[in-house]
């Protein structure tokens, strides 16, 4: 599989809704490493859309996150790609996307099993994913790995995305990269 192009990637965001972080383990770390992929996303011009569910009982998008985010999908179903709408609000021509939110076993894992099924390629970003509990965590990598699914670190993306130390915006993300 050839590394990730800012051409044909986007980020989708899943669920880090303020009224559910506080719950997941780790979460001002998971926090931190997430902002700093999509600072990193907006800097190379990668899509970075975010759903939120049940916003209104929920919460919005973290304020921390929601501001490095291009679009928001409501929806109700814990898969986003049962939404009839879904599709419809992605990015066109974007067929690998890089899933990071909560929670890992819920949200995020049915989300990336459904666009698998629509043609899609999700890819995991184990560092930028959460659970409430350190199990279901582990649980949620070990069925995507069973399904033959491809997982990164948010590092791996920002060096995929620069290709080389002479891109124009290499000194930005190397200090984000340093941050996190």
């Amino acid at each position: 599989m050839p590394v990730l192009s800012t051409h044909d990637t986007m980020v989708l965001l899943v669920d880090m809704q303020t009224g559910l972080l506080p719950a997941i383990d780790d979460h001002p770390a998971l926090i931190q490493k997430t902002a700093c992929l999509l600072q990193a996303a907006q800097l190379l011009g990668v899509p970075v859309i975010a759903t939120e569910h049940y916003a209104e009982k929920i919460g919005a998008t973290d304020p921390a996150l929601r501001r490095w985010v291009d679009h928001v999908i409501h929806k109700k179903h814990f898969d986003a790609t049962r939404e009839s709408h879904f599709l419809a609000e992605l990015p066109r021509n974007r067929t690998r996307v890089l899933l990071l939110g909560t929670e890992a076993h819920v949200c995020v894992l049915q989300t990336g099993l459904g666009m698998t099924r629509l043609g899609l390629s999700p890819i995991l970003v184990t560092d930028c994913i959460g659970s409430r509990r350190a199990h279901d965590f582990a649980s949620a990598c070990a069925r995507w790995e069973h399904y033959g699914l491809e997982r990164i670190s948010a590092e791996m993306a920002m060096f995929e995305w620069l290709e080389t130390p002479a891109h124009p915006q290499f000194k930005e993300v190397l200090t984000l990269i340093k941050s996190a």
